[in-house]
């Protein structure tokens, strides 16, 4: 079915490979949530638990996107 192939091909990647992708993004950000909880409880656990999670998901994200399907503008293109 093109609804669970659509959006991983548009990110250079098949069904599965999504699925783990998106499987260790979301077992990072509950770990981290359970920091962000105690951290409400015990403002001296976990301070910079949630930050750092978010950041480093974050690059990652960014840093490992498929080149293939990076958006085509003029500042994209090398001239040679």
């Amino acid at each position: 079915m093109k609804a669970f192939t659509e959006h991983p091909e548009s990110v250079g990647e098949t069904y599965f490979q999504h699925m783990g992708v998106s499987f260790r993004f979301g077992s990072k950000m509950l770990v981290a949530s359970l920091g962000c909880f105690m951290h409400g409880i015990f403002p001296f656990l976990c301070v910079k638990t949630g930050s750092k999670t978010v950041n480093k998901l974050h690059h990652n994200m960014v840093t490992h996107r498929d080149k293939r399907v990076a958006p085509c503008d003029d500042k994209n293109v090398n001239l040679v």
